[in-house]
């Protein structure tokens, strides 16, 4: 299958996929998540591939959504329910990354932000450059983060250092989130995909239908409230989109400066 924003490489058993957009710093565009749907789905038919490596083209793993799509719908342009299935397509992203039965790996270079860092969680394992950066920069554009990246963000790193990384919208830097427990490595930005390789080699190596049943059901065991807490997380954002707040959050990031909220 041909893809335009992404490219895919195969090493033997390891498959690199690649986000390529990097003139837009890989930002996620409806087609771009519609391409990692797509690829995450066709893995599944796949029994040549056990490690699947996610990194990004050019400095950065990803900018995020792309708030300058133009196939994005804008508040007021169309009904409540035409923008709900729109917005499905992030979590339906974000779904089909986590169905993935092959082991999967985050390489991450450079910044990695909102809808970026939601895919790197719905992954198994976080690798990241010594100088990367994640953050969740949506409370600071006025809504709350969605697409299903609450939960894992959570078990990884506890509830407290959650509401700090989500709420004040900061992008903390490798060591930070090594210490934490986000990333599971964090290496010499030059040595990234070395180390990444190395990684997948020897899960490769360990027996698939094993690797994939295990893998499959501690992320059953991890995730079983997910779906009865996060089902309404896209019509929070829906909803946060209506407000003052949003329209004043976005117009700061657009003009590069300080938003100033008020609650409404």
């Amino acid at each position: 299958m041909d893809y335009e924003h992404l490219t895919i490489e195969r090493r033997g058993h390891v498959a690199i996929v690649t986000l390529n957009r990097p003139d837009r710093f890989n930002a996620l565009s409806i087609d771009l998540m519609t391409e990692i749907k797509k690829t995450a789905e066709a893995f599944h038919d796949d029994v040549e591939t056990r490690v699947v490596i996610f990194t990004g083209a050019g400095k950065h793993f990803s900018a995020g959504r792309d708030l300058k799509d133009p196939k994005t719908t804008r508040v007021g342009e169309a009904s409540l329910l035409a923008r709900q299935r729109e917005y499905s397509i992030g979590p339906n992203m974000i779904r089909a990354l986590n169905e993935v039965r092959q082991i999967t790996i985050a390489a991450i270079n450079g910044a990695a932000l909102g809808g970026a860092g939601c895919i790197v969680t719905a992954l198994d394992f976080r690798i990241g450059a010594d100088d990367c950066l994640v953050g969740y920069p949506e409370a600071a554009l006025g809504f709350p983060l969605s697409w299903t990246g609450l939960p894992p963000c959570v078990r990884l790193i506890g509830p407290a250092r959650a509401k700090r990384m989500v709420i004040l919208a900061q992008k903390e830097n490798a060591q930070t989130l090594l210490d934490w427990g986000y990333l599971d490595e964090a290496v010499p930005a030059d040595k990234l995909m070395e180390r990444a390789l190395q990684m997948a080699g020897e899960y490769a190596a360990a027996p698939p239908i094993a690797a994939q049943m295990v893998k499959r059901s501690v992320n059953a065991i991890s995730s079983a409230l997910d779906p009865a807490i996060m089902h309404m997380d896209s019509d929070q954002v829906l909803l946060a989109q209506t407000t003052e707040d949003f329209a004043e959050g976005v117009m700061a990031f657009l003009e590069k400066r300080g938003p100033k909220f008020e609650g409404r």
